[in-house]
């Protein structure tokens, strides 16, 4: 039995499976057969035995178990063979007796390789050594792999590897499939939650045409209809068609699914991403805060166990009530501001913004292009704020400026800010959520805004979109509406430290073949795509 590294290449490892393959084709056992029935799984064994000793086995004289999975370990010692096999749940040894099994399938554990699909069937037992195994009476090959596992795959020496090449990091490293089981039970939970609460799951266009292609301050992807002749955009938000669904009578909906956004790429940013946008009719932002507080600490339980959860270091308590911070009040509190929020909002209108970036470039830069107060203080709120928020609880920030907010609703007492809030958690936003605007003319005007602030150059203004307009003139309830980044949650709750880590197929900057070989078999994958982690 040949192991991986025996030979000089890559290739030459290949060329030698497939050598196998047609060996075992020759012998008339298929290396790609099917239609074997599997049905056990290494867990179900485990959770069944791991309290039976040896002698406990042998009196039980169990049942035949079958079970099937990927060759992760291979021990030859002569006339018995252990072999560990890893299936869905995890990994699960084979003891292999010649006499035991049928000679064929014993004569054919020459042509097994680590990686290869295998399938066994046999008592369970306990080895010398006391491991938990299956004594076969069959044993066969199902599925020849070509290719073998690299080695030293673990770590992050090969982490840009392991994103490119999921199907191997799967594979070889337990803790990741943990990650992406937890990932799909915060979603079930997540639909349980709204669904007992009366809820309508629903699903709205991803393909948007150019003047639907709101929702968000984003840049969208385009693209075009070659039989209609219509050039589209990928949506940025679901945000102004679920609004349309509120005008039409469901009261409560929400959608989960994937938004596309043509921006950069760091530790929270995908340009592809899920999200759950929930809209609520006869609510408002302060209703929402209570339903997120429920939500995130009851989806933490759901998928740790408990309320509470490390993240990075530092241990968050999800439970509520979370502390309420002021945008205005933090930013006028950073230029030594006092007084009411009126008062904030009065002085900070004269403040020197730019002057107080500093030495800070990027930040100088992006106040320096802001057009409005309201920009200047939700630029200044992520430059000198955000940073030094929490990291021990979650926390709302409210209080933002109409400016930043063009679907949001006027707060009665200070038309200058909108009923809106921010969840963060962990160092950065999980959640956005106002009271949504349903004044058509307001939002005419807002649209209008945004229609000159995208002929200014600014590529993230939203469109005019006039269908929208339509329907609040149908009249849109008093309404409240929520978006929830999933896949920042389901870092929170697997402590992943980017987002890369919680999506299966993040997008990667391409690499020639060549190279990803190289950082396989030879070394350290080299950090080639020039973004932030």
């Amino acid at each position: 039995m040949a192991e991986p590294g025996q030979t000089s290449s890559i290739e030459d490892q290949i060329r030698l499976r497939e050598d196998k393959a047609q060996a075992l084709r020759a012998a008339g056992a298929h290396p790609y057969g099917n239609g074997v029935e599997v049905p056990h799984t290494s867990g179900f064994l485990h959770a069944r035995h791991d309290t039976d000793d040896g002698p406990a086995l042998e009196a039980k004289l169990t049942e035949p178990y079958s079970i099937a999975g990927r060759v992760m370990a291979i021990r030859a010692m002569g006339k018995v063979s252990f072999i560990s096999l890893r299936d869905r749940d995890g990994d699960l040894q084979v003891f292999v007796k010649k006499d035991k099994v049928p000679p064929a399938d014993f004569e054919r554990l020459k042509l097994l390789d680590l990686g290869d699909i295998a399938f066994a069937r046999g008592r369970a037992m306990r080895t010398r050594t006391g491991e938990l195994s299956i004594e076969a009476v069959e044993f066969r090959l199902l599925t020849k792999a070509l290719r073998p596992l690299p080695e030293k795959w673990h770590g992050l020496s090969h982490i840009e590897t392991r994103y490119r090449q999921r199907y191997v990091d799967l594979a070889t490293n337990l803790e990741v499939r943990q990650i992406f089981k937890r990932r799909a039970k915060l979603i079930t939970a997540l639909r349980r939650f709204l669904d007992e609460r009366d809820y309508v799951e629903v699903e709205t266009p991803i393909l948007h045409k150019p003047e639907e292609a709101g929702g968000a301050a984003a840049r969208p992807f385009a693209t075009h209809h070659n039989t209609l002749g219509l050039d589209l955009k990928l949506r940025i938000a679901t945000e102004l068609h679920l609004k349309r669904l509120i005008v039409g009578g469901l009261e409560r909906v929400y959608e989960i699914g994937r938004i596309f956004r043509n921006e950069g790429v760091d530790r929270t940013h995908n340009p592809e991403f899920t999200s759950i946008e929930l809209y609520q009719a006869y609510a408002t932002h302060e209703d929402l805060m209570t339903l997120t507080e429920q939500l995130v600490s009851r989806l933490c339980v759901e998928v740790t166990g408990t309320a509470e959860a490390p993240y990075q270091g530092t241990m968050i308590d999800y439970r509520a009530p979370w502390p309420r911070l002021s945008m205005v009040g933090e930013v006028a509190k950073a230029f030594g501001l006092v007084g009411s929020l009126t008062e904030q909002l009065d002085a900070l209108t004269r403040a020197d913004f730019v002057s107080k970036a500093g030495d800070d470039k990027e930040a100088r830069h992006k106040l320096s292009r802001a057009q409005s107060t309201g920009e200047k203080i939700a630029w200044a709120f992520e430059a000198l704020v955000e940073p030094m928020l929490p990291r021990d609880r979650p926390c709302f920030v409210v209080d933002f400026p109409l400016e930043v907010s063009p679907l949001a609703r006027k707060r009665d007492t200070e038309p200058r800010l909108v009923d809106r809030f921010e969840a963060f958690a962990g160092g950065f936003e999980i959640a956005n959520a106002f009271s949504e605007l349903n004044d058509p003319r307001d939002q005419e005007e807002r649209f209008r805004a945004q229609v000159n602030k995208a002929a200014s150059g600014d590529h993230e203004a939203m469109p005019y979109d006039r269908d929208f307009v339509r329907a609040l003139e149908h009249g849109m309830p008093p309404t409240a509406g929520e978006g929830i980044g999933i896949d920042r949650l389901v870092m929170l709750l697997t402590d992943s430290p980017t987002i890369r880590d919680v999506l299966l197929f993040p997008l990667m900057k391409p690499l020639a073949e060549e190279s990803v070989e190289d950082a396989v078999d030879s070394g350290p994958a080299r950090l080639v795509d020039g973004e932030k982690h």
